[in-house]
């Protein structure tokens, strides 16, 4: 059993600059070049190459979850969200970033799509974000499988 004080210590030491959309990489929903996998203790970490970069990412999910807030019925109180509220942000935010920005790519390429939505429309806030928001009213996570009884 891993002491999660000393993981989270150890984590912040390696991973300095940890990725925003983390949970969408660590899913496999979604790619990004800048990002580097760190593994620790049996676990997996993503963080970020560049400090620019990150700090864009770190708009861009602030913007995410604010424009998404009465989609999914989300009080302005609420600062921690459950995982899977996470994951329709982060995914679903990025489908719905890809359908505007990038419609003919295969998965969402997170550093392409906040690049090329700061080139088409200069400030985040200018996005369309009743478009974008459709991506995460639709995202549903993945069904669990269940083995065989046994």
């Amino acid at each position: 059993m891993v002491d999660e004080t000393a993981f989270r210590r150890v984590r912040e030491d390696i991973n300095r600059l940890p990725c925003v959309f983390e949970r969408a990489l660590l899913a496999r929903h979604a790619v990004c070049n800048l990002a580097v996998s760190h593994q620790i203790a049996e676990r997996e970490s993503i963080a970020c190459t560049q400090t620019a970069a990150h700090a864009a990412c770190a708009q861009m999910s602030e913007l995410l979850r604010e424009k998404s807030s009465f989609a999914l019925g989300l009080t302005a109180s609420q600062r921690i969200l459950p995982h899977a509220m996470v994951m329709k942000i982060q995914c679903g935010g990025l489908d719905g970033l890809k359908a505007l920005l990038d419609p003919d790519a295969s998965v969402p390429d997170v550093r392409r799509l906040v690049s090329l939505a700061a080139e088409r429309y200069g400030e985040f806030g200018e996005l369309p974000f009743s478009e974008v928001v459709q991506g995460v009213a639709a995202w549903k996570a993945r069904r669990r499988h269940r083995g065989a009884p046994q």
